[in-house]
């Protein structure tokens, strides 16, 4: 959870600050954070397209810049040819439902994460596919099982 929230650090984003790690047996696949795509403008640089029209949080993902960190995950294991068939997802914070249908795809069991966000669709799709979401508290360094 340590290197997700140092990967964070590297994010364009003007409202939230994401990074996720995929691992696989005990290996790191890739990293992701979120920002603008590779030669677009940065939100830095151009403003918050979400702020500008008020977008709340949880809704309309697609009024956005941004690749979620866990979007950028997936797309450097997949330039690397990482399957990510078992592999872990450890993210800052708690998936979308577009970030989720990824998830599943990729085929991820379990995703750790240190932040909650209002998406319950999210949270129903996991349940269906049976992906164990798990809440790690970094300050007391306790796990408590969300799904």
């Amino acid at each position: 959870m340590q290197m997700a929230i140092l990967a964070a650090k590297r994010s364009t984003c003007l409202r939230r600050q994401v990074g996720a790690v995929l691992v696989k047996d005990n290996q790191i696949l890739s990293t992701g954070y979120n920002g603008s795509p590779k030669g677009i403008s940065h939100c830095a640089e151009v403003g918050c397209l979400r702020e500008t029209n008020s977008v709340p949080s949880g809704t309309m993902h697609e009024l956005c810049r941004g690749v979620h960190a866990e979007q950028n995950a997936l797309i450097q294991a997949g330039l690397n040819g990482s399957s990510t068939r078992g592999a872990t997802l450890y993210c800052t914070h708690q998936p979308c439902s577009i970030c989720a249908r990824l998830i599943i795809n990729a085929e991820i069991k379990t995703v750790y994460i240190s932040d909650t966000y209002p998406d319950q669709l999210a949270e129903l799709l996991f349940t269906e596919a049976g992906v164990e979401l798990l809440h790690y508290d970094i300050e007391t360094g306790r796990m408590k099982r969300m799904l």
